[in-house]
């Protein structure tokens, strides 16, 4: 395999990192917006909506790509993770049920106190995710051949 290849194979474990870094990033400054949006009974503030839209939508997308084009890439070419994805597909179902429900209580103006109660929830069955996703699938991705578009693939961040 030459440097070029290599180099080329790589790039799905470094990247599925960096998506994940992004990810995280955007749940802190998320939450940072949400510690600085106002007391706690008040209504959330505009720039918390764009922040909680635009991480859900972010989050939402990396998991759908997941599903679509990697997930199936790898069940190809290593059948005997077959049922470790089929449990980050389940995570992938849960964290859409609490972003559902985070989009919810943003849309009807809940309190920060609530809406750090769902980003709370949101956050922690995420880390865990990502962590077991790499634990599980970095060292397939160093060689996993798959011919695609890295955003259509992990989500437009």
């Amino acid at each position: 395999m030459g440097e070029g290849e290599k180099a080329r194979l790589l790039t799905w474990s470094h990247e599925l990192r960096a998506v994940h870094g992004r990810l995280r990033e955007a749940l802190r400054v998320t939450r940072a917006a949400l510690a600085h949006g106002g007391d706690a009974a008040g209504p959330a503030t505009r720039d918390l909506l764009l922040y909680c839209h635009g991480f859900c939508t972010a989050l939402t997308g990396h998991h759908e790509g997941e599903d679509r084009e990697l997930f199936p890439s790898i069940a190809q070419q290593h059948p005997h993770l077959r049922g470790g994805l089929r449990h980050l597909q389940q995570d992938h179902s849960m964290i859409a049920h609490l972003l559902a429900g985070l989009q919810a209580a943003v849309e009807r103006s809940a309190s920060p106190l609530e809406l750090d109660r769902h980003l709370e929830g949101v956050a922690a069955i995420m880390e865990s995710h990502f962590r077991y996703e790499e634990r599980q699938l970095l060292a397939v991705l160093e060689t996993l051949n798959l011919d695609a578009d890295v955003h259509h693939v992990l989500g437009p961040l």
